[in-house]
């Protein structure tokens, strides 16, 4: 992430640049930016997630303040697919770009439910661009193509301008038999190639990968066979958007006897905006939650959320013991049919931990094929880069290690590399490439509706506390600042109430009030401080913390 410092030089009138703002040299958050003679259009806008090393933040979404200033020049938001990191960011930060939305059938589908449920529906225009189809949003002229991906309609953008033809690859792989929707457009892609590319700006997130991603089409045969050997409840967890996959578990379900529910409402909208475009036609409508628990084991198949170790997910639920509706336990068996996001781990690994200790059986990709990516490996790049043949290469979508070995793996295939990352503007035309300025960038905390900004004072004081623990003092003063009755201390994490910590620290602080100037002892602010003061100091000698120290005080 770039830090900003300053004013930023004026915008270019007459150049074509790539601004990413999030999802380049990081997983998540994407948020890309392309300028053409003055105009803005942006690509994707998804959420990330906190991970281990910010226990404060549960979610994440890019800082869109750069480009909020800028709105007025902003001729649209397109969504390349269906994915929490590239869409989930929509709701959050619409009302600061309030542009029109572009999206295929599907994704358009699970936007506007997204957008329902924070009330903007009537304020979003959300424009469905038909598969394949185009749009011109001047001086931009899209063409979309379609591309296989772990979720349904997945498509690139061609975006031609005078300048030259960029191809912004969005998410995508190479997959014969993607079972949703037809494989990757190769034709169209060659075509792209012909026409003469200027720029590829690509998904880096496999680059490390030898070989192919695999086919959705072969989970779909080791999970009709896996499940049709097991006995006792059988849950699987998926990502929601996988319309291929949650088909190929449902099928799975039905041919072993097994009757299928889902247990989620991210499932439940993908299942709605799914059939809505004509999927899952054959699938029997799934059994409901409430039903779920009165179907006898062997004769179970739940598909649930909670993949990532979601604390809130209904597997999550489940491993606590606190569903309403269901429970595992013995005999029964949970399939993670998923990746771990980077940033995950932890909380993936205590999820299955909890599992196990229940008495579940675990399968996971990693021993079984129950999995395989929706991203690029290194023979699908190559084979993208044999078609399109493009003159330079913007790695995007990935951690450093992910972008430095996608350049270096293009340079081989004779384009010229470009590294980025966010907060640079890459100025692709007129002349060679080049980072000629850096924009403002940053990360906000979605926090039950608010947007937090994760260096603001609510974050930092939320991280304090939660390893240094909370001190709330409370205690009543005369008109001359002289203490009445005992002060009350709280310390939640730091001392169990009423024992003898908290007790000592009461008389320190009536103590060191009672030491003040009468001068001081009139005024309320410098006599609170006094009291943070203190207590900060006693906690500090007692326990080697730096608690949020709160004090009320009352002056009667």
């Amino acid at each position: 992430m770039n830090d900003f410092n300053g004013s930023a030089a004026p915008d270019a009138a007459d150049d074509l640049a790539f601004i990413p703002l999030g999802g380049t040299g990081e997983i998540g958050m994407n948020l890309n930016v392309y300028r053409c003679d003055g105009k803005l259009l942006a690509i994707d806008c998804g959420i990330g997630f906190g991970g281990p090393e910010m226990p404060e933040v549960e979610v994440m979404v890019p800082d869109p303040v750069w480009l909020s200033e800028r709105r007025d020049r902003l001729v649209g938001l397109v969504i390349t697919h269906a994915h929490e990191d590239h869409v989930g960011a929509v709701a959050h930060l619409w009302p600061q770009l309030r542009c029109p939305i572009y999206a295929g059938p599907f994704v358009a589908a699970v936007l506007r439910r997204k957008l329902g449920e924070a009330g903007l529906n009537g304020e979003a225009k959300v424009i469905t661009v038909p598969l394949s189809g185009s749009v011109s949003l001047k001086p931009f002229d899209l063409q979309f193509l379609r591309v296989a991906h772990s979720v349904p309609e997945a498509q690139a953008v061609a975006i031609r301008t005078r300048h030259g033809l960029v191809v912004h690859t969005g998410d995508w792989k190479l997959d014969p038999e993607p079972l949703i929707g037809l494989p990757t457009d190769e034709a169209a892609f060659a075509k792209l190639g012909e026409e003469g590319v200027l720029a590829m700006v690509c998904d880096s997130t496999n680059a490390l990968v030898e070989g192919h991603s695999g086919s959705e089409a072969e989970v779909r045969r080791n999970l009709a066979a896996i499940i049709k050997g097991l006995r006792g409840r059988v849950a699987v967890t998926c990502f929601a958007t996988n319309v291929a996959r949650v088909e190929s578990i449902a099928r799975a379900g039905q041919a072993a006897g097994r009757q299928v529910a889902l247990f989620g409402r991210s499932l439940r909208n993908a299942e709605a905006a799914a059939r809505e475009c004509g999927y899952l036609r054959e699938i029997e409508p799934f059994v409901s939650e409430e039903e779920a628990g009165f179907i006898p084991d062997d004769n179970l198949l739940i598909i649930c959320t909670g993949s990532q170790g979601e604390p809130r997910s209904a597997l999550a639920k489940i491993g606590a013991d606190t569903h309403p509706a269901i429970a595992l336990g013995e005999g029964d068996t949970v399939i993670f049919s998923s990746r771990m996001i980077p940033g995950n781990e932890r909380g993936i690994l205590k999820l299955q931990d909890e599992l196990a200790r229940r008495g579940c059986r675990i399968m996971t990709a990693d021993d079984h094929m129950v999995h395989v990516s929706g991203h690029p490996a290194r023979d699908e790049l190559k084979r993208l880069y044999a078609l399109v043949k493009p003159k330079y290469a913007v790695p995007v979508h990935g951690e450093w290690r992910h972008l430095s070995e996608h350049a270096a793996l293009a340079e081989d295939l004779g384009a010229i590399p470009v590294l980025v990352e966010d907060g640079d503007v890459l100025r692709l035309s007129p002349g060679r490439p080049d980072v000629v300025e850096a924009v403002p960038t940053g990360r906000l905390a979605v926090d039950n509706g608010r947007l937090l900004p994760l260096s603001g004072g609510v974050l930092a004081a939320r991280k304090r506390m939660l390893f240094n623990g909370v001190v709330v003092a409370s205690f009543a003063v005369d008109s001359t600042g002289r203490v009445l009755g005992t002060p009350q201390i709280s310390a939640p994490g730091l001392f169990e109430g009423g024992d003898r910590d908290s007790v000592q620290l009461a008389a320190d602080l009536a103590r060191a009030v009672g030491d003040l100037p009468n001068s001081l002892r009139r005024e309320d602010d410098a006599l609170r401080e006094a009291a943070r003061t203190v207590l900060r100091k006693a906690v500090g000698r007692r326990l080697r913390k730096k608690p949020n120290v709160e004090v009320h005080l009352l002056r009667v």
